[in-house]
């Protein structure tokens, strides 16, 4: 199908019609606390589930199913701590139309304003054209992005192109726990007939051109236990007497990767496929610079000073990342305490061909071939925590060109087509356990602090970004179904 506008001035009209009824929908989202992370807040995270339901509801969606996903399994501060449902919705039911899945989560990270907000984070605040709160951008904003669109089309009168399932979880920022299992049973139940998969939460790379994603970094990350003393001791009796495991710890981590970004882990750079003249010519027209780097990370301390290089080791290339030291003192204060046990934590961004089970057995050997080299009478202790596989997918699909269209429509400009350097686990299973084709169509831009304090999700991103899921839908549904 060639790309000729559809007649959707009408919807797009609407849409700006009830702006203010959206931005109002996206206030009542962001001030519910769902703290995915925090056991307190989980009666947040239920409440969030139960709004889902209710504007669901009231949107006109039949089968509505809340899934129980039993007992969050350990570690946990109560052993009878259940995790949040998954909200299960179904628009339309037409066996001569598409049907599309879209996947969104309802929970969100912490925030405080005691950590450097502006505002209030659980109160959606507009300043400009600019909405400032906790989950507007990751992944709230996307979720009332998509019932927006339902109430667009029943206030119009029209009827949706497409059969639409949606699937919201709400420990998406606590390991998706259950989730892969609930796909897994209902993929030839409630997913069956399913033809594509359409997921909202992810960012376009710069703040000027929006973009589709179609590859994510996979992520294994790790940890070193070194065991010691059998209690924290004092450094003015002990220091110099004993092993002490945060000294271990310390020069095994300064040596898993460089201050230029290099892993130093032998053979992990052998299972790289190798970057082809054609991939690299599809990087020199994406709209990005230094700049942007550094204006995204609040520094100048980009490691690469071109565009290419950038985008390269950003998605095309594995990295490695030391994230934190758990039983250190970290406090403030000048406290002299040697700790027994130290857990020294870090991950490592997959790509293509980077098999999981070899990386593995790469770094567990290497670490525990340092720590032997240390001659230590200390212990230790390296595994895996959790991994998720990278994902590639064809951007040149039904569904990557509907989204295409889309965009062109709605933004009058071409999107760049990207990749990630982060990962979306859920995308590869979905693929797996679904048979289809998973999109990443992203509404926010790349400065929204998703995670940070001040997150933030600028107006016409949110509205433009209703108009583009409208709009895909409708492009989608005029491609011949493959039933």
């Amino acid at each position: 199908m060639s790309f000729n506008k559809l007649p959707l001035e009408p919807l797009y009209e609407k849409i700006e019609e009830l702006k203010p009824k959206f931005i109002e929908r996206l206030s009542k989202a962001v001030s519910i606390k769902s703290v995915s992370g925090d056991e307190s807040l989980r009666p947040n995270v239920v409440e969030m589930s139960a709004f889902l339901v209710n504007e669901l509801t009231n949107l006109g969606f039949e089968d509505i199913q809340l899934k129980d996903l039993g007992i969050q399994p350990p570690p946990v501060n109560d052993p009878e701590l259940r995790l949040p449902p998954i909200v299960l919705g179904r628009y339309g039911n037409d066996s001569k139309k598409k049907t599309v899945l879209v996947y969104g989560h309802y929970d969100v990270q912490p925030a405080s304003k005691e950590d450097g907000w502006s505002t209030e984070p659980f109160e959606l605040v507009q300043v400009e054209d600019i909405l400032y709160g906790r989950g507007s951008t990751d992944d709230k904003g996307p979720v009332m992005g998509w019932l927006n669109v339902i109430q667009a089309h029943r206030e119009l009168g029209w009827e949706l192109p497409v059969n639409l399932l949606v699937c919201f979880e709400g420990m998406e920022e606590s390991g998706s726990l259950g989730l892969d299992d609930l796909i897994a049973k209902e993929a030839k139940n409630y997913f069956k007939n399913v033809d594509t998969v359409c997921i909202s939460d992810n960012y376009w790379l710069g703040t000027t051109k929006p973009v589709l994603t179609y590859g994510l970094r996979g992520c294994n990350y790790y940890q070193i236990a070194i065991n010691g003393p059998g209690a924290d001791l004092h450094s003015g009796v002990f220091g110099g007497c004993v092993a002490e495991p945060m000294t271990d710890l310390i020069k095994i981590m300064s040596q898993l990767v460089d201050g230029k970004g290099k892993i130093l882990i032998p053979g992990v750079y052998d299972m790289v496929a190798p970057v082809t003249e054609e991939e690299n010519s599809l990087y020199d027209d994406i709209d990005f610079s230094v700049e942007e780097l550094n204006a995204a990370s609040g520094s100048n301390t980009a490691l690469h000073q071109t565009k290419q290089d950038i985008l390269k080791h950003r998605w095309r290339f594995p990295s490695l990342s030391l994230h934190g030291i758990e039983g250190a003192f970290s406090g403030g204060g000048a406290k002299t305490v040697i700790p027994a046990k130290v857990i020294g934590k870090f991950s490592i961004r997959t790509v293509p061909d980077i098999d999981s089970g070899k990386l593995d057995e790469l770094v567990i050997n290497y670490i525990n071939k340092l720590f032997k080299d240390l001659s230590s009478p200390n212990t230790i202790k390296a595994e895996l925590i959790h991994d998720g596989n990278y994902w590639v997918s064809n951007p040149f699909n039904d569904s990557f060109t509907a989204a295409l269209y889309a965009t062109q429509h709605v933004w009058n400009m071409k999107p760049d087509f990207t990749r990630e350097g982060g990962s979306i686990p859920i995308t590869l299973t979905f693929e797996q356990q679904l048979g289809t084709d998973v999109l990443l169509l992203p509404m926010g831009r790349g400065d929204d602090g998703a995670h940070s304090i001040n997150e933030k999700l600028n107006i016409p991103n949110y509205i433009n970004g209703c108009k583009t899921l409208g709009s895909y839908l409708h492009y989608y549904g005029k491609f011949e179904s493959n039933k």
